[in-house]
């Protein structure tokens, strides 16, 4: 298709891939698993990291989401890399 090979699709791959790494790294803060630890104990004294933490399952809907137009675009503009 016409739309992979335009310059639109190396800035939606480009943007899509600066949404994956901090979604990436909110779900990361934002583990359950996290919680427990040292650092993440502090940050639950902070109103506004409780309300992120709040959130954490969203974020992984905007990560998945992220994550599958970026790699159809990426497909669909690089090829198959097999």
């Amino acid at each position: 298709m016409e739309i992979f090979q335009s310059i639109v699709a190396a800035r939606v791959i480009f943007v899509l891939g600066i949404v994956n790494v901090v979604s990436g790294i909110l779900i990361a803060l934002t583990c359950r698993c996290v919680a427990g630890s040292k650092v993440a104990g502090k940050l639950m004294q902070y109103a506004g990291y409780k309300r992120l933490f709040g959130y954490h399952c969203y974020i992984w809907w905007v990560f998945w989401a992220s994550v599958i137009v970026h790699a159809i675009f990426a497909i669909g503009l690089m090829g198959n890399p097999f």
